[in-house]
């Protein structure tokens, strides 16, 4: 690793520090990005060796804003997010800072956000995005209803899978399940299932589950069934190596210890 595998716009923006700072910098943002989904906790504390190293640059803002994201500490997250944005001016952040408003608890700072002048600036994924947040911020205010409406778009309506297609159809099946409306949330999650092709969400467990179908661990059967085989095998061992004068001997020797 060598910190040549960082984005070139992150390596742009790192031109402005000294050579051996910026490869150390870019180090750090490596692993941040490489560890974040599998050792969050790990990504968050080289994201802290990166802002402690660069916290005048808007990249490096963003990667421990995401880290702290990614470990539930959201009032850090926020911070870092706005800090990244008065940097860069720009709006991308949007729904993930709205999303650390839901993290804090404050659901209606959030619903707020989805109707600011931001939210027209942001492109069509985080649009949907921020769809996507203001529907949780409805569930989290009790309003299952509300939350459903906001989720239907032509996003959803669409046939055309997009990389926010799955997250999306997911959300409103789930929606649609909370809500007591099974055969439309199965529906929905069938839809999900195939526009998930690299299994990011669980639809297909869901909607097995609306079957009715049980799952059995073939693993855990198999090391049970090898577990009885080796006991089988064992116990038949030990009697064929049983021999049957030593036997004798033995209870010889206990008899005669009795007479004693």
């Amino acid at each position: 690793m060598t910190g040549e595998e960082i984005d070139a716009s992150v390596r742009q923006e790192l031109m402005s520090l000294p050579k051996t700072l910026a490869e150390d910098v870019a180090k750090n943002l490596v692993m941040v990005a490489k560890l974040i989904d599998d050792d969050p906790e790990q990504a968050y504390a080289y994201s802290r060796i990166a802002l402690r190293l660069a916290s005048r640059v808007a990249a490096v803002r963003e990667a421990a804003g995401f880290a702290a994201y990614a470990t539930q500490k959201y009032a850090e997250a926020l911070a870092e997010f706005r800090a990244a944005r008065r940097m860069t001016g720009g709006v991308d952040l949007w729904p993930v800072m709205a999303d650390c408003e839901r993290g804090l608890g404050r659901p209606e700072r959030a619903m707020a956000m989805a109707g600011e002048p931001e939210v027209q600036k942001l492109d069509k994924a985080g649009q949907v995005e921020m769809r996507l947040v203001a529907a949780g911020a409805r569930r989290d205010m009790g309003q299952l209803d509300a939350a459903i409406v906001t989720l239907q778009s032509p996003e959803l309506a669409s046939n055309s899978v997009q990389p926010w297609t799955a997250r999306l159809r997911y959300a409103y099946a789930d929606a649609l399940l909370s809500a007591g409306r099974e055969d439309e949330a199965r529906e929905w999650f069938a839809k999900t299932v195939e526009a998930d092709k690299d299994g990011a969400t669980d639809a297909s467990d869901r909607l097995a589950e609306l079957d009715g179908v049980e799952f059995v661990d073939a693993l855990i059967d198999d090391d049970e069934v090898d577990e009885d085989d080796d006991l089988d095998s064992t116990n038949d061992d030990v009697s064929g190596d049983a021999d049957p004068d030593e036997d004798a001997d033995h209870h010889g020797d206990g008899e005669r210890d009795d007479k004693d």
